[in-house]
């Protein structure tokens, strides 16, 4: 009402929204409840607390924050506070997975046993599976690196999970490379890797495909 009384009258207001007018002054004049000059109070510190964490904290962060400080007050009653002062804390995003086993086909071995050094180009190449947040929605990322040179030879982008993902990447660094057979493909065991497809396409290039164990990282860590 008071940014709208410059352009229309207080009693037109106050009747659009079923109010008194009497009572819309009343209120005007009466002072500020101590309930109301606690709430300016707290929500003063509740923004210096945002504030030196970058955005970060919310509710329940500053809520703690403060009794450590020694104010005693509700996490609802800060995150009501917070809500009118539009503050929010950050949020961790969901991971997505891109690793999905099929347990109805068997794993390639691991010949490689975290030894990722080589002496030559094109002995060993590793792969992996990523997503990439994009404009248009999410995308899953699929790369083939050169473990001599570090460099990606083949990568690949598509909407969904599919064998022909990991197939297009390898491709690419065929392509690219045109290795002699024997080199070894490692990997983890993801469906994609241990599909019919991608096992045929690597047989057909005459590389050896590996992979680690399931749910260590380190084995294909670099």
């Amino acid at each position: 009402m008071r940014r709208e009384k410059a352009v229309h009258a207080v009693a037109t207001l106050c009747r659009v929204l079923g109010v008194s007018s009497s009572g819309y002054y009343a209120w005007r004049t009466r002072p500020p409840s101590a309930r109301g000059e606690a709430d300016r109070g707290l929500l003063t510190r509740i923004r210096a607390i945002h504030a030196q964490s970058r955005g970060t904290y919310g509710a329940p962060r500053i809520h703690a924050e403060l009794r450590e400080a020694g104010v005693r007050c509700g996490r609802k009653r800060i995150a009501r506070l917070m809500r009118h002062a539009s503050r929010q804390g950050a949020h961790r995003r969901r991971r997505r997975r891109t690793t999905f086993r099929d347990r109805a086909t068997a794993p390639a071995p691991d010949l490689v046993a975290r030894a990722f050094a080589t002496d030559r180009p094109n002995r060993l190449w590793l792969a992996d599976i990523t997503y990439v947040r994009t404009w248009s929605g999410w995308l899953y990322l699929a790369v083939v690196l050169e473990t001599f040179s570090r460099r990606v030879v083949g990568w690949s982008m598509a909407d969904t999970l599919e064998s022909t993902l990991v197939v297009d990447a390898l491709n690419m660094a065929l392509w690219n490379r045109r290795p002699t057979p024997g080199l070894i493909h490692h990997s983890d065991r993801g469906g994609q890797y241990t599909s019919l497809a991608f096992g045929r396409r690597c047989r057909d290039a005459g590389i050896l495909p590996s992979m680690g164990r399931v749910g260590n990282a380190y084995d294909n860590a670099m």
